[in-house]
């Protein structure tokens, strides 16, 4: 009798071992790596379902005409338009030490103040960074989206921009930020 008790609380755990790693591997399976930290980043600005506002110019094209005149033989990388809900965040310290959210807004205000990368957080844990699309404007310093960024910092946004990613890394190039 108690070798088959023991053979059923084995054969329970191993059950219930399957069905965890069956959950975890179909809850990240095509869904992002997760948000990190999820305890620690509350954001009162706007939700994933809800979000605060919206940043970037929908377009028919992927890149304007400053990139495609910028780029190798006027052909620039694949890139494809998209609409993506996140959490404006900084980028350094969010991957350095998984803060985000109301807590770290003051601190990634001063961040991206000073320059550091400006990133969107996807509800699945998709990081993007967010840069200007138009590629002399950008370079020039013509445009201000890190004055729209520092103002959202923490917020959760709907960004339309021009999807771009090579080795792992993802951008979101955002238009519409050119100074008047």
């Amino acid at each position: 009798m108690k070798n088959l008790l023991k053979f059923g609380i084995l054969a329970a755990g191993c059950v219930l071992a399957g069905l965890l790693m069956n959950g975890a591997s179909a809850q990240t399976k095509g869904k992002g790596p997760g948000i990190l930290q999820k305890e620690w980043g509350q954001v009162t600005g706007g939700s994933y379902s809800t979000p605060l506002g919206k940043l970037g110019e929908k377009t028919p094209a992927p890149w304007s005409s400053t990139t495609i005149g910028a780029a190798i033989n006027g052909k620039p990388n694949a890139g494809k338009p998209v609409t993506v809900v996140g959490e404006i965040l900084d980028f350094s310290c969010y991957l350095q030490v998984g803060k985000h959210g109301e807590k770290h807004r003051g601190c990634a205000q001063k961040c991206f103040s000073s320059g550091q990368p400006i990133g969107l957080l996807a509800a699945n844990g998709t990081m993007y960074m967010l840069m200007e699309e138009e590629h002399d404007p950008r370079r020039d310093g013509m445009t201000d989206f890190r004055k729209t960024a520092i103002e959202h910092a923490a917020h959760i946004m709907e960004v339309s921009g021009t999807e771009s990613e090579h080795g792992g890394y993802k951008a979101l190039y955002v238009q519409g930020y050119l100074k008047k």
